[in-house]
């Protein structure tokens, strides 16, 4: 079920840009601009950008403003969605109205009017702290302004997401699916997107990269990226052996109908459009070209998607989602 508009233009598939700006495989703006030129030609035109995808002085939205500079042209086929009120060197949220305003502006500077941002959203939120009404309304002032074009909700749980909706329409949810985590089909928070009517945007679709096809023993994951640096619970020893099982079974489908380990697994997020009866679209990051021409979903039939969810029910996932000093950003 994409196809759904934002701003007016149709979202057809997702592209998360943090994998362009991350410590150990950072790429240069000539290279940045290659990659982003082949997910739109290969029909992922939904960016997902952010404040906190790199450092203050050069972070994925002045990646964005280095892309419409060589090509203007596409301003108008790309749907912008930017994350902020994170700080990438305290790893501390302020979604405070003033936190909101400064990230917002940051972006609009940043941009220079180079594209349009068509969703805004806090890169996570914690209601405790500041309630997500004063988030939502501080956003919604600069969408009523005509400054960005609508509201997303990273992140969150079914109760900050309704509460949310009530200050103002959302355009999308950023939620982490796949078949490695699949909380939000049981926790209530897919169940309150089709509630009301808002999309999906699947970040995550990958399992962290455990569904890409490249990754088959801890070693393969360098020693500075993220998962090993930061110590993500599924990327331990023993646990990434016992959690590769899943792969293994995905890998068996996937060979049977003559696609990708990926092209499987995005394909079942994809297909939970149909159970939700709300747009899912994966967002899947990828530096490099090949792989972004292959991060397409397979069609998967009703019994294929059986297949897979009899899959998970067998096998138990283990370690969380993010390591425990994190764990407060979660499903807020």
């Amino acid at each position: 079920m994409s196809g759904f508009k934002i701003s007016g233009k149709t979202v057809n598939l997702g592209y998360g840009m943090g994998s362009l700006i991350t410590p150990h495989m950072q790429k240069t703006d000539a290279e940045a601009i290659t990659i982003l030129k082949a997910a739109l030609e290969n029909g992922a035109n939904f960016w997902n950008a952010g404040l906190n995808y790199g450092r203050p002085e050069r972070n994925s939205v002045h990646l964005l403003n280095a892309y419409f500079t060589q090509h203007p042209g596409d301003a108008e086929r790309v749907v912008i969605g930017i994350k902020g009120c994170f700080n990438t060197t305290t790893f501390k949220l302020d979604t405070s109205a003033s936190g909101v305003k400064e990230s917002i502006d940051l972006c609009l500077q940043i941009l220079d009017g180079k594209c349009h941002i068509d969703i805004f959203q806090a890169a996570r939120q914690d209601p405790s702290v500041v309630p997500i009404e004063e988030t939502i309304s501080a956003i919604a002032e600069y969408v009523q302004a005509g400054k960005i074009g609508g509201i997303g909700i990273s992140e969150c749980n079914a109760d900050s997401l309704r509460r949310a909706a009530a200050v103002h329409p959302i355009a999308a949810a950023e939620l982490e699916l796949s078949l490695f985590s699949t909380h939000i089909l049981s926790d209530g928070t897919a169940a309150a997107c089709a509630d009301l009517e808002i999309p999906i945007i699947a970040y995550g679709p990958l399992g962290k990269g455990f569904l890409s096809g490249q990754i088959r023993k801890l070693d393969d994951i360098p020693a500075d990226d993220y998962r090993r640096a930061y110590g993500f619970p599924r990327f331990q020893p023993g646990a990434f052996e016992e959690n590769f099982k899943l792969v293994a079974e995905v890998e068996k489908l996937a060979e049977l109908k003559g696609v990708t380990t990926a092209q499987v697994a995005l394909g079942w997020v994809a297909s939970q459009s149909r159970k939700l009866g709300v747009p899912v679209v994966p967002l899947p990051g990828s530096a490099s070209v090949d792989r972004i021409k292959e991060n397409r979903p397979a069609v998967l039939d009703e019994g294929e998607v059986e297949q897979l969810d009899g899959i998970l029910k067998k096998m138990v996932v283990q370690g969380n989602r993010v390591p425990d000093k994190f764990a407060h950003m979660l499903s807020q």
